[in-house]
């Protein structure tokens, strides 16, 4: 696809970007009441203890980089691919894959792959051994491993990135927001159960509906 399709892809996608991070912001008020409050305690917590080591300590870019190649990698997977060749080190690494599309190439901007195996591996716990008495850690796991994902993609994005030029500036600003913002509506409702999924897809259609009118009655 030509980078000017994208480009007004994306402008078309701005409106739909608006509506879904006012829906986001909805989302958030609504799960910081009632039980959900320790929820919160625990995942701020595991981003605070993320900060602290990121700020002072070396960065363990190994495990990014590593993390970044392999959700190529997944995504590949999922589209019906192959991947070839897969290399990671703390300078770079890079997948050699039998297709590609822009969702393989921009997944590791927006998808937490270290967030999903977590809930993974919680998840099978939680079946085989009942983990229920271990939620707080895993909130705290949530927390560190989500900070993770957004303090290391923001400092990998102030170099330049041949994902980013390859999609286009515009294109892949768009997606990658876009990709975060689907993934708190997704994992926000599923961590704290006070919003359910549908009521957030709705909230997300009317925001951006309401939007829409008020440009239209701009213009």
């Amino acid at each position: 696809m030509p980078k000017w399709v994208k480009t007004i892809i994306a402008v078309l996608l701005l409106p739909f970007c608006i509506g879904a991070t006012r829906a986001l912001v909805r989302v958030l008020r609504a799960s910081a009441s009632g039980s959900a409050d320790t929820v919160w305690v625990a995942l701020v917590a595991g981003a605070a203890c993320w900060l602290v080591i990121f700020l002072l300590l070396p960065k363990p870019m190994w495990v990014y980089v590593f993390g970044h190649e392999l959700t190529h990698a997944l995504w590949t997977w999922l589209s019906g691919g192959r991947v070839r060749k897969f290399k990671a080190t703390s300078e770079g690494g890079h997948v050699v894959i039998s297709k590609s599309n822009f969702l393989i190439t921009l997944a590791p901007y927006f998808f937490p792959l270290y967030v999903a195996i977590v809930v993974l591996v919680f998840m099978a716990g939680h079946l085989i051994w009942g983990w229920t008495s271990y939620l707080v850690w895993f909130h705290l796991l949530i927390g560190a491993a989500y900070s993770f994902h957004l303090t290391l993609t923001c400092h990998t994005l102030r170099t330049r990135q041949s994902d980013i030029t390859q999609q286009g500036y515009l294109f892949s600003a768009v997606i990658i927001w876009l990709g975060n913002v689907a993934v708190l509506l997704l994992g926000v409702p599923l961590i704290t159960a006070r919003v359910g999924w549908l009521t957030a897809l709705g909230w997300c259609l009317d925001c951006t509906g309401e939007f829409l009118e008020r440009l239209g009655r701009w213009l």
